[in-house]
């Protein structure tokens, strides 16, 4: 099935086309974003299941969801597509990504596009254990990676692995429970805690099917930690890229980053991932520069909180999302990093307009 003209001609009917942006939390900017590019043509419509979510304040229109995980969850969304016209879909949340992927046929049938991998990807991505082993299958390094206390140690015993040792849940988002481990009695301390912290937020859900095996051991690299999104079209194909060079975190997200250019092998290696994705829409990448050679760290096939840096450097990803929805070729432009340098989110006040 063509996707694009899936929704060429639901888009250019005289009703409005909507777009429904689940999980928006605080990610007030990709509202705007989506908004500047849809126009007077439609509106952009926003979930989130906490009714204190920044970004309701820039929406045509918010709701409040039941949580991802509520056997309630897809009904609403079904509904709520059917009431408001929406013709797209996406969502800011790793956690979404897998449940919505499951209903991307329902969607379908329902006239929305979803802006979603295939699920078998939203799993891999999610899954760091999974990740590592199937990039590894492709051919990609990655740090190496032990599912077990025990492994780690015998790896360690062995002279394959050595201290410092990066000890994260296997499914996790947002720098939840990440430790580096100087020592063993720091590994098991750890292990220890990030058994607590799966336990104790939401990081549970998807843990729960493997919870004895729900705590990854990453060697830990030495190098330059870089950002790169990955611009497919609706039909899985690879458009362009970004790369950008973290300079700040907060909370587990780029708080403050430098856009640069990339080499062929940086351009390669993401032609690569495209294709073996074949993801719709950004696809965020975490990786390392180890003496120039590039390992990866996480996927995540969604706009990732680094996104923003590539916008505010002439990307225009929103825009061309909403031009293939149209059935219209987007410039090459809107692929492109122009004004590199360094960029920082910052930080302002607003009053909640809130749902009460």
């Amino acid at each position: 099935m063509n996707t694009v003209n899936f929704k060429k001609k639901e888009w250019l009917t005289n009703k409005k086309p909507n777009l429904l942006i689940t999980s928006v939390g605080r990610r007030s900017y990709m509202v705007k974003y989506f908004k500047e590019a849809l126009g007077d043509a439609g509106e952009v419509h926003v979930t989130n299941s906490n009714a204190l979510s920044p970004a309701f304040n820039y929406a045509d229109r918010a709701t409040v969801s039941p949580l991802i995980y509520s056997d309630d969850y897809i009904p609403f969304l079904m509904d709520y597509i059917s009431d408001n016209h929406i013709g797209a879909l996406i969502t800011l949340f790793d956690i979404d990504v897998p449940i919505l992927s499951k209903a991307r046929d329902e969607f379908m049938r329902a006239g929305c596009f979803p802006i979603l991998p295939k699920e078998q990807i939203a799993k891999i991505c999610n899954d760091k254990y999974k990740t590592s082993l199937w990039l590894n299958k492709h051919g990609i390094k990655t740090p190496k990676t032990f599912l077990s206390y025990f492994d780690c140690l015998e790896a360690i015993e062995n002279g394959a692995l050595s201290y410092p040792i990066i000890v994260k849940p296997r499914w996790g988002m947002g720098s939840i429970g990440i430790y580096k481990a100087n020592n063993q009695r720091e590994l098991q301390a750890a292990t220890t805690l990030i058994t607590g912290k799966i336990s104790n937020t939401y990081l549970k859900y998807e843990s729960l099917s493997e919870i004895d095996n729900a705590t990854i051991f990453q060697e830990c690299l030495a190098g330059q930690e870089y950002g790169m999104d990955i611009y497919n079209d609706l039909n899985g194909n690879f458009r362009g890229l970004s790369l950008r060079k973290k300079i700040a975190m907060r909370s587990g997200e780029t708080d403050c980053a430098q856009v640069v250019p990339y080499d062929s092998a940086i351009k390669k290696l993401a032609m690569f991932i495209s294709s073996i994705t074949k993801h719709l829409g950004n696809m965020d990448i975490d990786l390392f520069l180890t003496d120039k050679e590039p390992y990866i760290l996480e996927m995540n096939a969604r706009f990732g909180g680094g996104y923003p840096f590539s916008h505010a450097a002439g990307v225009n990803m929103p825009s061309a999302l909403i031009a293939w929805l149209r059935g219209k070729e987007p410039a090459s432009s809107l692929f492109e990093a122009r004004s590199f340098g360094f960029y920082q989110k910052d930080i302002s006040m607003i009053r909640l307009n809130t749902l009460e």
